[in-house]
């Protein structure tokens, strides 16, 4: 399609209050984007909706869990109400876990999975209706660089991302008669607050402290891919050469990988 005008759009960002999320919001307030912002902590959200009024476009908050079906229902009628609709969804909320596979629990998989995956495939499905109505209206899913090459003691987070990744495929597809984009974005290594998302840590991580782009750079690649109507980014360098390699030698980065989860356990 052709360049998207982003002044005067309205969106809702979940995961809003902090990382990837908080920073999308901020980028897109920067553009004149009337924004939602819905997450779980109410003080870092208003810190968040200060900053926006800095920028000249203040958003609007809604308290809430996207896995709450009430919560998402509220969030829906607060931008009918107010903004009179919606054109961009930005499907932000995620948590994650380390831990060996063996040792792990089903409680814990199934957590991460209501936030990363079902928690945005539903939003998704009671949003669309809004969407339908929208102006110029796009999805956007924010995956990982893990959502297309899993590595050790991440299986449950790169699990969600990988589904995250076919369902916005699918998406994509089922959606373009309609006028309805879908664009997925997975960043390699962030420094985000996702480290604070953490709901188990049974091991920790010798990749954890490795320097990332911030989530600031990430936001407006985002932003940009959203005013340009691209179907898919990464971000980052070091995604881009972990999926290239990937590609190129996946038995090679196999070995690697396995060499790793070794020195890991030892």
């Amino acid at each position: 399609m052709s360049r998207r005008q982003l002044r005067g759009l309205r969106a809702l960002v979940t995961g809003a209050s902090g990382g990837i999320g908080k920073a999308i919001a901020l980028e897109l307030a920067r553009q004149g984007v009337q924004c939602l912002l819905l997450a779980r902590n109410g003080d870092r959200l208003a810190e968040v909706r200060a900053e926006t009024r800095e920028l000249g476009t203040q958003a609007s908050v809604v308290v809430g869990d996207v896995t709450n079906a009430a919560d998402r229902n509220t969030a829906l009628e607060f931008a009918q109400r107010e903004f009179g609709g919606l054109d961009l969804l930005i499907n932000n909320a995620g948590i994650s876990a380390s831990g060996d596979f063996a040792t792990g629990s089903s409680e814990v998989l199934r957590q991460i999975f209501e936030v990363n995956f079902f928690g945005a495939v539903e939003l998704t499905r009671e949003a669309l209706p809004l969407l339908r109505q929208g102006r110029s209206p796009m999805i956007v899913n924010i995956g990982s660089i893990l959502g297309h090459r899993g590595i050790p003691f991440t299986g449950d987070y790169c699990a969600s991302k990988f589904a995250l990744t076919g369902w916005s495929q699918s998406l994509r597809a089922e959606l373009k008669s309609e006028g309805i984009e879908v664009l997925l974005v997975s960043p390699g290594t962030t420094e985000s607050n996702l480290a604070s998302q953490l709901i188990e840590q049974r091991v920790k991580l010798p990749w954890a402290g490795m320097k990332g782009v911030t989530a600031e750079r990430v936001a407006r690649a985002t932003v940009r891919a959203i005013e340009r109507g691209k179907h898919e980014i990464v971000p980052n360098w070091s995604g881009w050469w972990m999926l290239f390699a990937h590609r190129l030698a996946p038995g090679v980065v196999d070995t690697v990988m396995a060499r790793l989860a070794r020195r890991t356990r030892s």
